[in-house]
């Protein structure tokens, strides 16, 4: 009988790292569908504060999701720069715009962890697990719950 490799015990999951404040955050890269500077933002009137705006990625509308209002991390200061992670949900485009995008990390899916009790709510409600790295804390996040902006609108 052949060797097994250790990967056989368990799922490699891979994510796309970004970081939004001081929080570090992965999203599936199974979601992820592009990575861009966002260029030409059109704000939308009596749009939701987490919706930016829309902008055009190579004749798609886009709607840009800004994460910083999603999470309620604080305002992006005036200048500095925005990167965009592009998801498709309900064959709808939106661009999750955040402040920097690191690189692809492979983690075990059998480290991930549920969310602690003790992480902040706010991050809480669009975190899908979390995984205990060096010095830090990545946050997983569930695209489906950061998207569901339309229905927190609805109940308001």
């Amino acid at each position: 009988m052949a060797a097994q490799n250790h990967t056989t015990d368990g799922a490699i999951t891979e994510f796309v790292t970004v970081t939004i404040g001081d929080h570090l955050f992965g999203l599936p890269i199974a979601r992820v569908q592009d990575v861009f500077v966002p260029d030409r933002l059109t704000r939308v009137p009596l749009a939701p504060p987490e919706v930016a705006g829309i902008l055009n990625l190579r004749g798609r509308v886009v709607t840009a999701i800004e994460m910083r209002a999603r999470l309620d991390l604080g305002t992006r200061i005036a200048g500095q720069p925005v990167m965009a992670i592009g998801i498709e949900l309900r064959g709808e485009s939106y661009g999750l715009l955040v402040d920097a995008v690191g690189e692809v990390m492979q983690l075990a899916s059998a480290e991930c962890e549920a969310k602690p009790a003790n992480l902040d709510p706010r991050l809480g409600r669009v975190a899908a697990g979390v995984y205990r790295l060096e010095g830090q804390l990545l946050i997983v996040l569930d695209v489906d719950r950061v998207l569901d902006i339309g229905g927190n609108a609805a109940a308001a």
